[in-house]
């Protein structure tokens, strides 16, 4: 068994308040035993429009944001899965890129986040578009990452509509995906739940969705409900609204007799070429 924590924001435009909340849902939740945290989309900033997060961006590998990640993830001698904060690689639009650091404040990954949230969303209140690539740079690359909960596949939000990104995941080990997010209220509250189950139950594995819940600075509402769910589809365990954690033992032996008594993944017939 492996203890793990999902954890739910509700994120402004202010870097150090936002990481001090942070900072207290870390804490929390190693006290009750997790050894890895989950912190959603947009952790460090939520500005009043999508290109605020240009002026907050950090070179790869050198910031206060990253700092802060290196140096709690040590002092509490725990995983950090941060995701996102908007990083550079060079002089062009940042990615919104998740980080994992280990238990010794060393950076292990970097995902930046493919499918970019370019859209027209409907709510009784009228049309909302958004358009994250303005401000935000696609990543390419998939990216898994051996953890004490298993091989983990990376993946930011907007990533879950597209099953092919999960499959391709599978074919280099994933056992669990996180997906840290910051849903609308209307896409939420249509498609969050079953998108995740889905995403679980097709490829037999964990998913860790932190996600960022309220009324946020700039008039953005998000949906929450953060959850794990396992790999037959259950929900294991979920914070519905406003700042929480929640705490779940992940049981790798129960998903190895899943996929060995159902084998599934066995059975495709197309694979994903990359």
């Amino acid at each position: 068994m492996t203890c793990v924590a999902v954890l739910q924001m509700c994120s402004t435009p202010d870097v150090q308040e936002n990481l001090r909340d942070a900072l207290g849902l870390l804490r929390e939740a190693r006290e009750r035993g997790a050894i890895m945290g989950f912190l959603p989309e947009n952790f460090s900033f939520m500005g009043y429009k999508e290109q605020d997060r240009i002026a907050v961006a950090e070179d790869d590998g050198d910031g206060p944001v990253q700092q802060w990640l290196a140096e709690q993830s040590r002092a509490l001698g725990m995983w950090i899965v941060a995701g996102t904060l908007p990083l550079r690689r060079d002089q062009g639009l940042p990615g919104a890129s998740c980080l994992v650091f280990d238990d010794q404040g060393r950076r292990v990954a970097r995902y930046d986040k493919i499918h970019l949230f370019d859209v027209c969303v409907s709510s009784s209140e009228g049309e909302r578009l958004y358009r994250e690539s303005r401000a935000t740079r696609a990543g390419e690359d998939l990216v898994v990452v051996d953890t004490p909960a298993g091989r983990l596949g990376l993946s930011v939000c907007y990533d879950v509509r597209f099953p092919e990104l999960y499959r391709a995941l599978v074919d280099q080990g994933a056992e669990l995906f996180s997906v840290p997010s910051a849903f609308t209220v209307p896409t939420g509250h249509a498609h969050w739940e079953v998108l995740l189950r889905a995403r679980a139950i097709e490829n037999q594995a964990f998913v860790l969705a932190p996600a960022q819940s309220g009324k946020h600075v700039g008039g953005r509402d998000t949906w929450g409900d953060s959850m794990v769910v396992d790999p037959w589809g259950k929900v294991m365990a979920r914070h519905a609204t406003g700042v929480g954690a929640v705490l779940v033992d992940l049981d790798r032996e129960a998903q190895l007799e899943v996929r060995a008594k159902f084998p599934s993944l066995g059975h495709r017939k197309f694979k994903i070429r990359t």
